[in-house]
Formats: structure tokens, sequence, C-alpha cells
């Protein structure tokens, strides 16, 4: 899940505390006809792998999620 994503997501929900199984559905545009595609994104998920990886993230990298609404417990 890229930074995009992420922060699409803190929008639409007002911050980043979600339950581990929460997905979230997305449309993106498919190169070449550029019509929307539908994904499944496992915001639950990728969350809690990054509280998990907390200590190994850089500064900026903690910045930038709590800029979004990370919640860190």
């Amino acid at each position: 899940m890229g930074d995009a994503s992420c922060c699409c997501a803190a929008v639409l929900r007002s911050h980043l505390k979600v339950p581990r199984k929460h997905v979230e559905t997305i449309s993106l545009p498919r190169p070449g006809d550029g019509r929307d595609e539908e994904r499944l994104l496992k915001l639950g998920a990728w969350v809690a792998n990054q509280r998990s990886r907390a200590a190994t993230l850089t500064v900026d990298r903690v910045d930038q999620l709590s800029a979004v609404g990370m919640r860190w417990t």
C-alpha cells in the first residue's frame, strides 16, 4: 500500500485507528484505457504492520504517518 492510499483512507475515516481485518474498496484508473478498476485495500493489516515495525521506521516515515492520524498504540 502506498502513501497516497493511506492518506486517502485516513481522510475518509478521519483517522487510522482501524481493526486488523478492515478492508477498503478503492477505484483506480486502469493503465491503458483509463477506466476505473476496483481493488481491495487491506488497510487494517497494513496499519497493524506499520505499528509492529514502528521501531524500525525512519523518523520521516513516523512523522508522515502521524500527520495523517496514525494511532501508535
